[in-house]
């Protein structure tokens, strides 16, 4: 019995979800749509073969397989998500929703928000060290 060569890894997100099955791809296009709409500035790109989303540093995967989606934050979040994320939790920074269930689209987007802030916060945090580091002495 001969092995199916595996398929190559897509190197764009509109390609990735390309790859799936259509009601896979509805999914995934509305948990882009999520994220994009909690961070429309963010960069888009295909990282660890998933598409993944920066700004100020990464904020969030996803990923589609047979019978769920998978989103993988970079960090947990703030507490105020706990209660609210604990039901998908899978793992280790992974929260898997069932294709069969309805998919919390607004908690994405909260989820994205969240890291947003956290981000745009440590942004301004390293921004501000720069700048006083770089100001010049004043001479007496």
């Amino acid at each position: 019995m001969k092995k199916k060569a595996p398929a190559a890894p897509a190197d764009t997100v509109d390609a990735y979800i390309d790859g799936f099955p259509e009601d896979v791809q509805k999914v995934l296009t509305k948990l882009r749509a999520a994220i994009r709409k909690a961070a429309p500035k963010a960069t888009e790109s295909i990282s660890y073969r998933i598409p993944a989303y920066a700004q100020d540093g990464v904020l969030i995967y996803f990923a589609g397989f047979k019978g769920h989606v998978g989103v993988y934050p970079r960090a947990k979040g703030p507490a105020s998500l706990l209660k609210k994320t604990k039901p998908y939790e899978s793992g280790a920074g992974t929260y898997k929703f069932p294709l069969d269930a309805a998919v919390p689209y607004a908690l994405v987007t909260e989820i994205t928000k969240a890291h947003l802030k956290e981000n745009q916060a440590r942004a301004a945090t390293k921004a501000a060290k720069a700048g006083a580091k770089k100001k010049p002495k004043k001479r007496a």
